[in-house]
């Protein structure tokens, strides 16, 4: 089996299930428990929050553990919305964002805010100048991703911090899944960014445990209520043995991550050179300091992307049709669609991801089956 849908889900470190193993079953008092087994699991959770924190460079305070990305790109959208609807109802997100970026704030667009989409260029990238031209002074909230999920274009966070740097009144918000572990958390964790989201299956940890930066003094609604956990923010029992695995990934990506992100951009210049031998293949991710490493999307001309999904899947290689969390809809790329790609394109990306664990024998093994699936897929044409 070759894996190459690390940014749909990425297998955990045996050293991060041994922690979930360890802390589930000799850790699993409730932290709100006042007994010794509770008084244990909140040293655990503590300290978990201040090694993602150092781990992130920024205060164990500013950590609020959550269930995933989903959940903390919910939470950051309505609880800043509706938080700060005093002051005014006018959100922007990116035209590329996740499904659970844009799906929130529609949500909102049904209950009363106004929203504003910010376009992309033909690459996948942010217009900023275009961004700039949708502030207003009711604007309470921007939210762009990090890295895109689907081509892997990293997004000018810098670029749309110093454009926010004096609007004190906007709350700027990255969804930043795709990045940790990726690119340099210096390029999107910027001293402007107020709210920030991750996810710990996207970075070898277990799925169901999240985390969300919330810089100091921010102010935001709760989405969930009730037992008053993470200082009253996001109520519900804490899923420590998640947490400590979380961190436990966290650490050890972290460690890597010099070493890994160079071996992953060799294995994505290789696959990349021999997919632009052909003609019919269109590659959608570009290369160099502006993508993502490990996300390389193509599609194949006159063939949708399951069919080349499953083709790959009938020899033991797995990849995804652009994003995971949506491609049991049958439905075309949004972000390709942002970039004003043609939809017999669009129907047709297919996104290979890697990870550190993949190596160069199964890349030379996916430039093998590529070479006999375009042979049979010109039969079909």
């Amino acid at each position: 089996m070759i894996y190459f849908d690390n940014s749909a889900t990425t297998m955990p470190y045996p050293e991060a299930l041994r922690t979930y193993q360890e802390v589930a079953t000799k850790i699993f008092g409730n932290p709100s428990s006042l007994h010794q087994l509770g008084t244990s699991a909140t040293r655990i959770l503590e300290a978990s929050r201040k090694q993602v924190a150092e781990l992130i460079g920024k205060s164990a305070d500013e950590i609020f553990f959550t269930s995933g990305g989903t959940e903390g790109d919910n939470w950051v959208i309505k609880g800043v919305a509706f938080e700060k609807e005093p002051y005014g109802k006018h959100i922007i997100v990116s035209d590329i964002e996740h499904p659970a970026v844009k799906e929130s704030a529609k949500w909102l667009s049904e209950h009363g805010f106004e929203v504003s989409y910010a376009p992309v260029n033909e690459q996948g990238f942010v217009d900023v100048e275009a961004l700039a031209g949708l502030l207003r002074p009711d604007t309470i909230l921007v939210s762009v991703m990090a890295v895109n999920n689907e081509i892997g274009s990293i997004q000018p966070i810098q670029e749309i911090s110093d454009l926010l740097a004096n609007e004190p009144t906007i709350s700027f918000h990255v969804d930043a899944v795709q990045a940790i572990g990726k690119i340099p958390v210096s390029a999107y964790l910027t001293d402007r960014v107020d709210f920030a989201t991750f996810s710990g299956h996207k970075f070898h940890a277990v799925r169901g445990v999240g985390f969300v930066y919330k810089k100091a003094g921010k102010k935001i609604m709760p989405l969930l209520t009730g037992g008053g956990q993470e200082k009253d923010f996001r109520s519900t029992t804490e899923n420590v043995a998640g947490i400590a695995s979380m961190a436990k990934a966290l650490r050890l990506v972290t460690d890597k991550e010099g070493f890994s992100l160079s071996k992953i951009a060799k294995m994505k210049k290789i696959i990349f050179d021999e997919l632009a031998k052909y003609e019919d293949i269109t590659i959608f991710s570009g290369e160099g300091e502006g993508f993502a490493p490990n996300i390389l999307t193509f599609g194949i001309k006159g063939v949708r992307g399951e069919v080349v999904v499953h083709a790959f899947e009938n020899h033991g290689i797995y990849i995804s049709t652009t994003s995971a969390c949506s491609s049991k809809k049958a439905d075309s790329s949004s972000t390709l669609y942002a970039m004003d790609v043609p939809t017999e394109w669009a129907t047709g990306a297919v996104r290979v991801s890697f990870s550190n664990d993949n190596t160069k024998e199964e890349v030379e093994q996916f430039i093998n089956v590529l070479h006999q699936l375009m042979k049979q897929f010109s039969f079909l044409k």
